[in-house]
C-alpha cells in the first residue's frame, strides 16, 4: 500500500482559542500579499521524504482545534471579557493602547462589534487594599492615563447603584468596558478563513518531530502536516504537545468560574449605566461586568479555585465562591444580585509569576515552534498576541516589546522559583 501523503502548510496554529484564533487571523492576511518573501515550499512523502507536489498547491495557514470550535472546555469562552488600559505593571500598559487597535480591526473587517466601552472602577478598603489600589495609580502617572479618585460618596453619586460606607474608595478609568470573547473568537476564525485559512476541528495535535530536510511535522487524530513554524496556543494543554520537543512550562491549571445574577433591576446594569469594576481583598479579587450577552450581570473571583489538570476538571460551580461574590455584593451593590442564573467554569493556566509567555522554543533547537500562554488574564489582548505571534512566524521578529516574556526566564526555568498567582500583592501581574 501507498504511504499517504502529508500535507504542507507554511504555518499551523495548535488551538484555536482566543489568542490561536487572533494568531490564524493575522497570519491568514499574510496570504494576500504574497509569498515573494519565501523559498518554494513542498510537499512531501512520509515515509520516503521524496517530494511528491509542487508548490502550485501551497496552503498558507491551518488552524487545529482539538474539540469543536467555540467550545467551553478551555479559557476562551463566555460573552464576556474585561477590557481595560489600567495595569500597574508597564510591560503591560505599554501594550494596551495597541490592543484595542487589534480589536478596532477585526471590527472594521467584519462588521461586528466585539468591544463595548463602560468605563472601569478600582475598589478597595481603606487601611486594608488601599495599597494594592494606589500601585496602579502610580502606573497610570507613569503612562501619563488621566483618572479620577473616588470618595464614596462620589461613587455613588456617579453610580447610584452602589452603596458604601466612607471605608470604601476608588479610582475611576474611562477607557475600560468589555470584549465579546464569543464573538471575537468567531471572528477571528471567519476572516481567517475569508482569507484562505483550513481550519480543522475536533483534531488533537498528538506530537511534533523534525522532517529531513528541516521543516516541522505536527501528528495529528486526522493526519500528518508539514510547515515551516507552528504556533502552539494549546492553553491548559500546552504542554501535551511542546512535551514532545522536550519543552515544558510550569504551569499551573485552576478551574474558575463566573455566575450571572438574574438582578431584577436589569435596566440599572446595562452597558450604559453600569462599569466594568474590581474590588480587592486581601486574598483576591473580585470583579464584576455589567450586563452582556444574557440577560445577568456577572461576578467573579480572580484565582479562586481549586487546581485542576485541563482533562480532570470538572464542571461543577463551587458554592463557596458564589457566596464569596454574593456577601460581598450584598454590602456594596445589593441590587445587582437575584436567583443565580447561572455558574460557568473555565481554566486558568498561568506560569508561576503569572505573566504571558511569548516566545520561540530556541532554546532547545526549536526555533521554528512559537508559543504563547496567556496567564489566566490575556483575552484583553488575545488580538494583538495573535498578530504578534503572526510577526514572529513570518518575520522572525515582532513590533511589540515582548522581550519580558520570554521562556528563558526564571519564573520557567528555576525549579525552585516561589509562585505568584494572587493578583494584588507579590510580583506577579495583577488583574
Amino acid at each position: 500500500m501507498a504511504a499517504s501523503k502529508r500535507q504542507y502548510f507554511e504555518y499551523i496554529v495548535i488551538g484555536c482559542g482566543g489568542i490561536g484564533s487572533g494568531a490564524l487571523y493575522w497570519l491568514s492576511k499574510r496570504s494576500s500579499s504574497g509569498l515573494h518573501h519565501l523559498g518554494v515550499p513542498e510537499t512531501y512523502d512520509p515515509l520516503t521524504e521524496d517530494k511528491v507536489t509542487s508548490s502550485s498547491s501551497i496552503c498558507f495557514v491551518l488552524g487545529l482545534e482539538q474539540f469543536s470550535l467555540g467550545h467551553e472546555r478551555g479559557g476562551s469562552q463566555d460573552v464576556s471579557r474585561i477590557i481595560r488600559l489600567t495595569y500597574d505593571d508597564d510591560r503591560y500598559t505599554r501594550l494596551i493602547p495597541d490592543t484595542f487597535k487589534a480589536w478596532r480591526q477585526i471590527e472594521r473587517e467584519s462588521g461586528l462589534q466585539v468591544v463595548w466601552m463602560t468605563g472601569g472602577l478600582r475598589l478597595a478598603r481603606k487601611g486594608q487594599t488601599e495599597d494594592i489600589m494606589e500601585k496602579f495609580a502610580e502606573s497610570m502617572d507613569r503612562n501619563n492615563i488621566k483618572y479620577d479618585r473616588l470618595s464614596n460618596l462620589q461613587l455613588m453619586a456617579r453610580y447610584p447603584q452602589f452603596t458604601v460606607g466612607p471605608d470604601i474608595v476608588g479610582l475611576y478609568q474611562e477607557q475600560a468596558g468589555l470584549v465579546d470573547a464569543v464573538v471575537g473568537n468567531a471572528v477571528h476564525i471567519q476572516l481567517a478563513r475569508g482569507n484562505g485559512a483550513t481550519v480543522l476541528e475536533n483534531c488533537p495535535a498528538t506530537r511534533l518531530t523534525r522532517a529531513n530536510n528541516g521543516n516541522v511535522i505536527v501528528h495529528t487524530t486526522k493526519g500528518v502536516f508539514e510547515c515551516r513554524k507552528v504556533v502552539v496556543t494549546a492553553g491548559g494543554w500546552l504542554n501535551s504537545v511542546l512535551g514532545t520537543i522536550g519543552v515544558h512550562v510550569p504551569v499551573t491549571v485552576t478551574q474558575e468560574q463566573v455566575t450571572y445574577y438574574a438582578t431584577p433591576h436589569m435596566k440599572e446594569f446595562t452597558k450604559e449605566k453600569f462599569p466594568i469594576w474590581i474590588f480587592h481583598c486581601p486574598r483576591y479579587s473580585i470583579y464584576a461586568l455589567p450586563i452582556h450577552g444574557n440577560t445577568g450581570s456577572k461576578i467573579g473571583v480572580d484565582v479562586g479555585g481549586n487546581v485542576v489538570t485541563a482533562d480532570s476538571r470538572t464542571f461543577e460551580p463551587d458554592p463557596a465562591q458564589e457566596r464569596t461574590c454574593t456577601e460581598l455584593l450584598q454590602e456594596i451593590c445589593p441590587e445587582f444580585l437575584g436567583p443565580i442564573l447561572q455558574t460557568k467554569t473555565c481554566l486558568y493556566t498561568m506560569p508561576p509569576d503569572r505573566h504571558f509567555v511569548v516566545d520561540t522554543c530556541a532554546y532547545k533547537g526549536w526555533s521554528d515552534v512559537i508559543v504563547c500562554c496567556g496567564a489566566g488574564h490575556a483575552y484583553k489582548f488575545a488580538s494583538l498576541l495573535g498578530k504578534v505571534l503572526s510577526e514572529l512566524a513570518v518575520d522572525g521578529r515582532t513590533q511589540y516589546d515582548i522581550s519580558q516574556f520570554n521562556i528563558t526566564r526564571d519564573a520557567i526555568q528555576d525549579p525552585t522559583f516561589k509562585p505568584t498567582f494572587f493578583l494584588g500583592r507579590g510580583t506577579g501581574a495583577k488583574l
